[in-house]
C-alpha cells in the first residue's frame, strides 16, 4: 500500500482529492495538511509516508519551499505538485527540487489517477533493485509519464476540444453551448458536441437550469468544480 499526505491551502479541496486518492487501488491517505509547517510536522509525525501530493500555494510558504526544507531535514519521500501554478519558472523549479510529476488544477480524477498509476508503476519498476542497461534505465524513466488522452474521435480537431476544455476550466461557474461558443468563436453546434464529449469523458458535469417555461437549459461545468 502506496501511504500519501495530501496537502492543500483549501481544506475542501484536500478533501476531495484525498477521496479521489482513495478511490486508486494500492493507495492509502495517511494525512491530509492545510500549511506548511503542518506538512512538515506530519512528515516528522507520521509513521510512514511514501508520497506527497504537494499544494504550491500555502498561507505559510511555497510548496517548493516545503520540497527544500523536507531535503533538507532528509526527508527522501516523493512528491507530486497538484497545483494552479502554471508558469514556467515553478515548473522548472519543482522539477530541480526532485519532484516527480506536476499536475495543473482544475483536473478530474482521471488525470490524478493517471499520475498515480504512473507513479505506481515506477515504484514496481524500481523494487527489482541491482544494476540497469540502458534498455532498464529507459523504462524507469518512462514509467514517469502518465499514459496518453485517448485519441479523439473521428471528426474532433485538438485544436478545438483544448479550446473549449479551456473555456470551460477558466469558467467561474456553469456554461451553455452558447456561452462557449460566444467566448471561443467556435459555432453553437460545435461547442455542443464538443462539450458532450468532455461529459463522456468525465472532464465536465452537465447541469440543468430551469426557467418559467419550456426544456431546461444544458449547462456544463468543469469536473471539479461541480
Amino acid at each position: 500500500m502506496i501511504e500519501v499526505l495530501v496537502v492543500d491551502d483549501d481544506t475542501r479541496v484536500a478533501r476531495v482529492n484525498a477521496a479521489y486518492v482513495e478511490k486508486v487501488p494500492g493507495f492509502h491517505v495517511v494525512g491530509e495538511a492545510h500549511q506548511a509547517a503542518e506538512a512538515l510536522r506530519l512528515l516528522e509525525t507520521l509513521p510512514h509516508v511514501d508520497l506527497v501530493l504537494l499544494d504550491h500555494y500555502l498561507p505559510d510558504g511555497t510548496g517548493l519551499a516545503v520540497v527544500q526544507e523536507m531535503r533538507r531535514r532528509g526527508h527522501q519521500t516523493d512528491v507530486i505538485m497538484v497545483t494552479a501554478a502554471r508558469d514556467v519558472a515553478t515548473v522548472q523549479a519543482a522539477m530541480r527540487h526532485g519532484a516527480l510529476q506536476y499536475l495543473v488544477k482544475p483536473f478530474a480524477f482521471a488525470g490524478l489517477r493517471a499520475k498515480l498509476e504512473a507513479y505506481a508503476q515506477l515504484r514496481r519498476t524500481l523494487d527489482g533493485g541491482g544494476e540497469a542497461e540502458q534498455a532498464e534505465v529507459d523504462r524507469i524513466f518512462g514509467a514517469l509519464s502518465a499514459p496518453s488522452e485517448p485519441d479523439l474521435p473521428k471528426g474532433h480537431s485538438p485544436t478545438t476540444a483544448e479550446l473549449v476544455r479551456q473555456c470551460l476550466m477558466n469558467a467561474e461557474g456553469p456554461l451553455s453551448a452558447q456561452e462557449i461558443a460566444e467566448r471561443t468563436g467556435v459555432s453553437r453546434q460545435t461547442a455542443q458536441r464538443y462539450l458532450k464529449l468532455l461529459e463522456r469523458t468525465g472532464r465536465a458535469t452537465l447541469t440543468l437550469k430551469y426557467g418559467d417555461a419550456g426544456r431546461p437549459e444544458h449547462r456544463y461545468v468543469w469536473a471539479t468544480r461541480a
